[in-house]
Order: C-alpha cells, then structure tokens, then sequence
C-alpha cells in the first residue's frame, strides 16, 4: 500500500512538472510582448514600432548568425540592467524593474526561438 502512495505521489509531481513548462512559456512570451516587442517586433526581427524613434537598429533575434555570438548571460545582463550595463547603447532600457531573475531567464530563452536554422 506505502508503494502504491510513493507511486501516486510521483505520478502527481511528474505532472505538475509537466503542465508548468506550457505556462512558463506562455509568460516568457507574454513578458516579451509586453516589455520587448515594441521595439523588436512579434517575431523579433527589430521592426516593431518603437523600432523607428530609436537611435540604433533593435536587434534582430531572428538573425541566427549574430544571435549564436550572443551569450545567455549576456542577453539577461542587457534586459537587466540596459544596454549601457554591458557597453551597448542606451537605447535599451532596463527591465529590472518590472521582471524578475527568473522572467529575465525565460525571456532569454523564448528570445531563442526566433533563430530558426
């Protein structure tokens, strides 16, 4: 019977991991709308329309080639603490405000997506 329980109890953690992922990510991409797509469009090419009124080009995360040179930890100290913390120009603000480490995290990894070889 104890392992029947040990089982079930399992079974239930196992699920629990399983339905969080779907959730994570659809909040990495509601942050990323809400926080990075004006200026780096929907599908992350630096079209959105922010992109304009700024006075360099928003990156675009769907050139893979330029993308693959970009560490994670990089990308989380941009959204951060802006692209001055890391010696890019201002024009990107920092998030630390209104994302925490872990959103930062996800972000960084829904950023990902957008390079498709």
């Amino acid at each position: 019977m104890r392992r029947k329980a040990i089982l079930m109890f399992l079974l239930g953690v196992a699920s629990l991991a399983l339905t969080k992922a779907p959730a994570q990510a659809d909040s990495a991409q509601d942050n990323y709308t809400a926080f990075c797509a004006k200026c780096h469009g929907p599908s992350g090419h630096g079209d959105g329309p922010g992109a304009a009124a700024l006075s360099t080009k928003a990156r675009d995360f769907a050139d893979c080639n330029v993308m693959q040179k970009i560490s994670d930890d990089t990308m989380f100290k941009v959204i951060q603490g802006g692209g001055a913390s890391v010696g890019l120009p201002a024009d990107m603000p920092s998030w630390s405000n209104g994302l925490s480490d872990a959103e930062i995290h996800d972000v960084v990894s829904y950023i990902h997506t957008f390079c498709k070889k």
